[in-house]
């Protein structure tokens, strides 16, 4: 099978398709002074980007894994994630708490889709 890097940089790439799944980097919003919520969606927006660009959709979302700073923020990060995923199509999804790369990200996810 043939492995497709989309977004490719030095580090990593935002997009890698292996077969009929398609692998997303963690994502972090791209203007972190919005807060949980403002930042959560900025990521989603993201992520359905990346996905269209590998050939999959939100539909397709096989599992989805979470970090947050602050797991008190866990309600905020799901309004946006609520309003935003395929209630016919919820992906298997772990949140945690963590410390991110820089502490003015709030949320970050990685997605695992089918295409």
């Amino acid at each position: 099978m043939t492995i497709a890097r989309h977004n490719a940089g030095p580090r990593m790439s935002q997009a890698v398709v292996h077969g009929d799944t398609v692998y997303l980097a963690g994502q972090v919003a791209s203007d972190p002074s919005a807060g949980v919520k403002g930042q959560t969606e900025q990521v989603l927006k993201k992520i359905d980007g990346l996905l269209a660009t590998a050939g999959s959709s939100k539909s397709k979302l096989l599992s989805a894994t979470v970090w947050l700073a602050n797991m008190g923020t866990y309600d905020e990060m799901n309004a946006a994630w609520d309003a935003w995923v395929d209630p016919d199509n919820t992906p298997a999804r772990a949140t945690v708490e963590a410390r991110l790369a820089s502490p003015k990200y709030l949320v970050e996810i990685a997605i695992v889709a089918g295409r």
